[in-house]
């Protein structure tokens, strides 16, 4: 079989699917190439659903049908496809609605009369320009004539999606409107799919929508089958332009900062966690999501934030009456606020907790949907809503860690003090409100009417244990959703470490002086003893130098000189005394570079405080995450857990993962 016959195989199967499920397949002599609309589907949709304002809309033109196709391919224009499909237009005094989406209950049944209305419908080979060059595209599908997505196919054996991404690349005019208007591009293979909101020409970023680090073979269908019999099926289709597609504004850089907008649509896994999660969630009950950095976690949590809102049991009740999404960082705490805030289709639905319990309180009592606040403000939180028996509850939790402790640490702590050792580090306690977060999860986890939904890239088994779901096939605990390094990494959204990693052996002798001394366990205590040799002045002055020494010489010159560095250190507190070691080391050789670093609360060392904002020289208000983009800052200094929060780590390479 031909690659020809093949493509023309594997389009006619996606349109023989589509048509089964309700699409009608159309000509490509249907659509308008001025107006780029299906413009007899739009006309139908508008006079079938809405004949009242059609009639009053028809009155006062005389040529309605024109002048209504003109208004609306300006309004797409102005305002983008999902902001018209979502609002509709208004025009002559006559609100038009464009799309209907699919309700949430049964309480109205109209709702789900108009939603019937809809007009799915799919094109193949359409010609798309106003110019005789034969362009095509292998599909494009609308709804209610107005496209929302174009798919390019390829065969994988004899070309596969590259060709497909560079067809987009090089062979589409990205200022087209066609493509301007629509929502998302597929490149699709029958094993690979590769996805884009915005094409640029040759610069067109393509994210990957696949099930996995490759996908499954699924019997009697091709392995990327999953995009017309899930993706666009059209309650599926549906939920993604009413819950989840969005424009994201974005300032471009320049001599002119500028707000330019990118519609965001989510990766799969991110839509797969919150379908997932959205399934069947039940008050008392706890969800653990395994997602690694580069995951989109923000997003994804957002979208879960506002879908968990919108979720009612089959007694058309809310499951839940509020929900928290929790933080443990200010910088990653704002991301949160931002990007929930950024998804709100409804005023006021979503609160950002910025001041103090008092206006937490205010926001309980009023019954705030959605809150945003940060792990600080846990505690008082959940004492707060434990007794309120008639309302339900999620909390959302961002970076769930594991924590341990017990008399044996505070036996450590008391007995080390002199070695200014951080045991709870040692120990996986991050700091004392990552403690205190893990005591009131555990207190609170079984409370019927509240459930937790925790976030994490790296679950230790504790966590596990406590959220995560219990396997009969493996007989142990795994979470409820997994998007892994492994696949972040393949996929190209973090850098394989380890091919960067370079290890330098550490030497020290133990001398016991007491007999027979059994106080500590031998490998706790090797643990503590160890911390206290990596943070000697001497290890941390021999490492730096040699850390600084291979990145000037080496590691600065690639990715076009715009290489940086991480260095991840085991503690907050070595953290800061790598910071004060390699800005005196760049100070002391006339370095042309700068540092960050990033850590949470406050550090006591030799009888000074150092917190992120008194040790980073960031000029303005600017976050570190804006900072570490400009050219000057070049390594960035982390405590351990920030790393699985931090995704925006193009132009890193790492010379060192632990310290």
């Amino acid at each position: 079989m031909s690659t020809d016959t093949k493509e023309k195989a594997f389009q006619q199967d996606i349109i023989d699917y589509l048509e089964s499920t309700g699409y009608i397949e159309r000509s490509t002599n249907d659509y308008h190439v001025k107006s780029f609309l299906d413009v007899e589907l739009v006309l139908k949709f508008i006079k079938t659903s809405q004949p009242d304002a059609w009639e009053i809309f028809a009155n006062h033109n005389a040529n309605p049908e024109a002048t209504f196709i003109k208004t609306l391919c300006n309004k797409i224009r102005e305002r983008g496809t999902i902001r018209v499909l979502r609002e509709g237009i208004n025009e002559m005094m006559v609100k038009f609605d464009l799309f209907y989406p699919r309700p949430n209950t049964s309480l109205n049944p109209d709702l789900e009369v108009k939603y019937s209305q809809n007009i799915f419908s799919v094109v193949k080979e359409l010609e798309y320009e106003d110019k005789d060059n034969g362009n095509r595209l292998d599909l494009v599908i609308f709804i209610n004539g107005i496209p929302i997505s174009t798919i390019e196919l390829k065969d994988t054996f004899t070309q596969g999606v590259e060709k497909a991404m560079d067809q987009y690349r090089y062979d589409r005019d990205p200022n087209e409107q066609l493509f301007k208007n629509c929502l998302v591009h597929f490149a699709t293979s029958d094993e690979n799919i590769q996805m884009t909101t915005k094409l640029t020409g040759k610069k067109t970023r393509f994210l990957p929508f696949n099930k996995g680090i490759t996908n499954p073979v699924v019997d009697g269908y091709y392995k990327t089958s999953y995009l017309y019999t899930e993706i666009l099926q059209k309650n599926q289709l549906s939920r993604l332009i009413n819950d989840f597609i969005f424009d994201e504004k974005i300032e471009t850089k320049g001599k002119k900062k500028k707000a330019d907008k990118v519609t965001i649509f989510p990766r799969f896994h991110q839509l797969d966690c919150v379908n997932t999660l959205l399934d069947n969630p039940k008050p008392g009950h706890n969800y653990l999501v395994q997602h690694s950095a580069g995951s989109g976690k923000t997003k994804t949590i957002a979208w879960l934030a506002h879908g968990l809102v919108n979720k009612f049991d089959e007694n058309n009740k809310r499951v839940y009456d509020m929900i928290f999404v929790i933080s443990d960082r200010k910088v990653i705490d704002k991301q949160l606020q931002d990007q929930v805030k950024a998804i709100e289709k409804k005023k006021d639905l979503v609160q950002k907790i910025e001041d103090n319990s008092k206006q937490l309180a205010e926001a309980i009592k009023s019954g705030t949907n959605i809150v945003v606040s940060t792990i600080h403000k846990f505690s008082w939180i959940v004492d707060e809503i434990a007794d309120v028996e008639d309302r339900t509850y999620a909390i959302i939790v961002d970076e769930a860690h594991s924590s341990q402790s017990g008399s044996y640490a505070s036996d450590v702590r008391r007995g080390l003090t002199s070695a200014e050792v951080d045991v709870d580090s040692a120990y996986g306690v991050e700091d004392d409100a990552d403690a205190d977060l893990y005591e009131q999860m555990e207190k609170r986890r079984r409370t019927p009417n509240l459930s937790f939904f925790a976030f994490t890239a790296t679950p230790k088994q504790k966590t596990l244990e406590q959220f995560g779901r219990w396997d009969e096939t493996f007989e142990e605990y795994r979470p409820h959703h997994l998007y892994s390094m492994k696949q972040a990494i393949k996929e190209g959204f973090i850098l394989d470490v380890l091919e960067y990693y370079i290890t330098y052996p550490t030497y020290f002798k133990l001398v016991q002086t007491a007999d027979e001394d059994n106080s500590y366990s031998k490998d706790k205590s090797m643990k503590v003893l160890k911390k206290y040799v990596e943070q000697h002045p001497h290890s941390i002055k021999k490492k730096t130098a040699i850390m600084l020494n291979h990145f000037m010489s080496s590691t600065i010159k690639k990715i076009d000189n715009k290489a940086k560095a991480m260095l991840v250190t085991s503690s907050r507190k070595e953290a800061v005394l790598y910071k004060l070691e390699f800005d005196r080391q760049i100070k002391e050789n006339n370095f042309n570079i700068k540092t960050l670093v990033t850590f949470t609360s406050t550090i006591k060392l030799d009888g000074l405080e150092y917190t992120e904002s008194n040790m980073n020289k960031i000029e303005g208000k600017k976050s570190i995450k804006e900072a570490f983009k400009e050219d000057a800052f070049k390594i960035l200094i982390v405590a351990n857990k920030f790393q699985t929060g931090f995704d925006e780590l193009y132009y890193i390479q790492c010379m060192l993962i632990k310290s």
